[in-house]
């Protein structure tokens, strides 16, 4: 066949493959939602076409599916509280190559697929980081072609929907699934039974040895919903496995006869509560054992469904370590230790050493927090009260390991204090991260310098113990969405020069390298940033706000929290504010400063910082004197739909977390990629991204990790800083006179009193060089060419962080996991018809 040929052959086939899914979103419109495009609203035709890629996804997993039984593998299993997904539409189709077949499909139905990827409602499943690196490892392990569970809880609701009233944070419920989830599939038949409360009980079994049986005073179900996760360009689709809790008996008919309305569906609502809210307030008493019942509940849920799997393809738990890993994103899972031993011993019988040495061989726990009060632990009444049978199991496992290192250290009480799972100091707890530490085979850390201040000192004893047990997996993030997705001009721009092979090897990036000297590329890819950034612009002025696009976006958007240093770069916002006041005529590089993200709901401090952001955003816009060369926004309700829009915008990407707080980040890696450059500290991830664009293409300010430390140790005075810098105090000063907040010049001294008095993040020891910084960051800005090409590399330069890359160094370093790729069994969905790429 001569090659017009096949471009004949190809037009063709692409043609019928928009007729197809032409008629199947018809079929979905008029089947699933009783609809016609003369009676369908946006939302009806968004949810027809998320059926109609659904039932293609469908093929491909149950392929999948059928070929991990037919030829068993080695199975990733993710546990994580929280999954981060973000809106899935436009992400399936770039995945499975559709994206183009689909949108001509919507423009010939009349529709624009712009506006139906926007009618989709983003699952409130995660929060911050922790929930979005699960969600890109779900991604890239569909990709790579590992087989994979993802394991977490169906929320009801999300954390919380943030709005702005007066300059406060206000929560507000966050319905997600009030249109229904298209996406997931409920699987009734695939639930089981989660105790609570009751007590334990000894008794002999049929061999003479002694058993111990757990009798729950409550029982809740674990019913599944599967989201299917399809690879980019391949046959793999693996599964988010998220539970729900339902009553085992959910409507009392006794209780409902003697009109005791409330009582007939109490344990409905008990047994729903579990799975309502995604981090509920744990400040009371209520609030901890809500959190300790989610993390049990769908921890248990997990061990029992990867068992009912090993078991349906082996006769003994005996090798199921060696077909199944399970991964604790962090210290929420880690109630998979004791439940692992749990289920082992008193449910498949088995002795405590064979139990013990599979739990360790499946266990892994990755580290994500160097703060002492994220450090998760549970007093010892709530956790005996809750999970009995757990409590004395973790008490075996803590008097055994204690034993060995005594052996190891003899005569090192102190150590012994530190290593216990059992906090001893202050009341009794149970410290979670040591139990992920006994418990697992292996430990990460989430960033080389994470890693190495873990073994140093926050989990110095255990490094000791285990030499060779903690391991570095820097994070990474999927490309599929925060390039091709997120910023399709620059995806294309790349693409054109490259080719697309980059999408699945980021490293090819570094071909980009090459064009950064390149003048007519160099103007290609500042009319991409400017595109990116004039769409923020019109959105803007749609909201009667005004933006110039040529100014410098600035942006920091992430998770409120005073180790963030948000204030900080009010601080700077203030100087500069000050600056123009001093002198209107001053030339100032223009800038438009974008904040975004959520305070914890009872983190007051964080909540007063969202307030100083809007006041100062409020003084500074309409001050006369600063004539639109200063503009502050803070974006409500930051999620991952908003950050498509973000991360493309950003000129300068904002990372200044005191040195030694933060553990990695991911918004610094997607920033770099899209080619915004990095003002940040040596901390968490920021580190290697220097390393890897180099530090010409970096802005760094502050101290080091060990200067910090010093600092403390000699005796660290904020006060002195706050005396010796004229503008740092003039800035601070302007707080406290009640400038930014008509006159009342109490509203921010809790903020000012910290930072004078206190000031644990160092934000005044940090306050000058970051200025000076900041300083050189708008001097090179006006450099249109300079910043150009430093903006190119930075992105050619960012190979490195591809979750790829961090999901294969899981493999190598602790899953010991390979890739299955999936064959096709048919082209065709068996009575359906609908054709399918292979």
């Amino acid at each position: 066949m001569s090659t017009k040929e096949k471009d004949k052959d190809k037009k063709k086939l692409d043609r019928d493959e928009i007729n197809e899914l032409k008629r199947a979103f018809a079929y979905n419109l008029f089947y699933n939602r009783s609809k016609t495009t003369e009676t369908a609203n946006m939302t009806d035709f968004y949810m027809a076409v998320a059926y109609t890629i659904r039932d293609r996804m469908q093929h491909l997993f149950i392929n999948t599916a059928e070929s991990l039984i037919r030829e068993p593998s080695k199975i990733v299993c993710y546990l994580s509280a929280e999954f981060l997904v973000g809106p899935h539409l436009a992400n399936n189709l770039v995945n499975l190559g559709l994206y183009d077949e689909v949108a001509q499909a919507l423009k010939e139905t009349g529709l624009d697929i712009n506006e139906i990827i926007e009618e989709e409602v983003e699952p409130g499943l995660g929060n911050g980081g922790l929930g979005r690196l699960a969600a890109c490892y779900l991604d890239s392990l569909s990709t790579l072609e590992i087989p994979a569970i993802g394991y977490g809880i169906r929320y009801e609701h999300g954390m919380f929907h943030q709005i702005i009233e007066d300059g406060w944070q206000k929560e507000m419920s966050d319905m997600w699934l009030h249109c229904g989830n298209p996406w997931e599939i409920k699987k009734p038949d695939l639930s089981y039974k989660i105790g609570f409360g009751g007590y334990t009980e000894s008794y002999t079994d049929d061999d003479g040895n002694l058993r111990f049986r757990w009798i729950p005073s409550r029982m809740v179900n674990a019913v599944a919903y599967d989201t299917p996760i399809p690879g980019y360009r391949v046959n793999t689709v693996n599964l988010l496995r998220l539970w729900s809790a339902e009553a085992v008996e959910d409507f009392d008919f006794e209780d409902f006869n003697v009109g005791d309305y409330y009582g007939a569906v109490e344990e409905k609502i008990k047994a729903e509560t579990i799975s309502k809210v995604l981090y509920p307030n744990d400040e009371p008493l209520e609030g901890k054992q809500l959190r300790l019942e989610q993390q049990f509940f769908f921890v248990s849920a997990s061990l029992q469904d990867m068992i009912r799997m090993h078991l349906l393809t082996y006769d003994s738990l005996s090798n199921f370590h060696e077909n199944f890993t399970a991964q604790l994103n962090d210290t929420h899972p880690s109630v998979a230790v004791p439940e692992l031993m749990r289920l082992l011993m008193d449910e498949h019988g088995m002795g405590w050493d064979e139990a013990w040495d599979i739990t360790t061989k499946t266990l892994a726990y990755t580290n994500h927090t160097l703060l002492p009060e994220a450090m998760e632990k549970w007093s010892l009444g709530l956790f005996s009260c809750l999970l009995p049978r757990h409590m004395e199991i973790i008490y075996e496992i803590n008097r055994r390991f204690l034993d060995e290192v005594e052996r190891k250290f003899p005569a090192d009480n102190d150590r012994l204090r530190r290593m216990s799972i059992i906090d001893e100091t202050d009341g009794k707890y149970v410290r979670m991260a040591n139990l992920a530490c006994v418990g697992s085979h292996k430990i990460n850390g989430v960033a080389r310098i994470h890693t190495d201040l873990l073994k140093k000192h926050t989990l110095r004893d255990f490094e000791e113990f285990w030499p060779g047990k903690m391991v570095n997996i820097t994070n990474g993030v999927t490309p599929r969405r925060w390039m091709v997705v997120s910023n399709p001009r620059l995806s294309s721009l790349i693409t054109e020069a490259i080719g697309e092979e980059w999408i699945k090897d980021l490293h090819r990036l570094k071909e980009l390298e090459k064009f950064a000297d390149d003048s007519s590329f160099r103007e290609k890819w500042r009319q991409v940033q400017e595109a990116n950034k004039q769409d923020v612009a019109n959105m803007a002025f749609s909201e009667g706000k005004k933006v110039d696009p040529k100014s410098m976006f600035d942006v920091q958007v992430k998770r409120i929290h005073e180790y963030k240093r948000q204030h900080l770069n009010v601080l700077h916002i203030i100087t500069l504010y000050n600056r123009i006041k001093n002198n209107p005529q001053l030339e100032v590089t223009p800038r438009s400063f974008v904040f975004g993200g959520k305070a914890a709901p009872g983190y007051f401090m964080a909540k007063l910082i969202i307030k100083l952001i809007n006041s100062v955003a409020d003084v500074v816009n309409n001050d006369p004197d600063v004539a639109d060369r200063l503009k502050v926004f803070f974006i409500p309700n930051y999620n991952v739909k908003t950050g498509h829009i973000v991360y493309p915008m950003a000129d300068l990407s904002e990372q200044i977390s005191l040195a030694g707080k933060e553990a990695s980040g991911t918004g610094n890696m997607k920033f770099a990629m899209n080619g915004a450059l990095t003002i940040g500290t040596l901390d968490g991830a920021n580190v290697e991204i220097r390393e890897e664009v180099g530090e010409e293409n970096f802005f760094l300010f502050g101290m080091t990790v060990e200067e910090v430390m010093n600092l403390w140790a000699t005796g660290y005075d904020p006060m002195d800083y706050y005396r010796n810098d004229d503008e740092l105090k003039q800035a601070i000063d302007l707080i406290k006179s009640g400038h930014f907040s008509n006159g009342d010049s109490g509203l921010f001294q809790p903020l000012v009193d910290s930072l004078l008095y206190n000031d644990e993040y160092m934000l005044l020891a940090d306050y000058r060089s970051y200025i000076d910084c900041q300083d050189m960051v708008g001097q090179t800005y006006l450099d249109e060419d300079k910043w150009t090409r430093m903006s190119i590399l930075n992105t050619a330069r960012m190979g490195k962080f591809s979750s790829d890359r961090s999901i294969t160094e899981y493999c190598q370093k602790i899953w010991d996991a390979r890739p299955f790729p999936v064959k096709l069994r048919w082209e065709k969905i068996p009575e359906g018809g609908i054709v399918f790429r292979k």
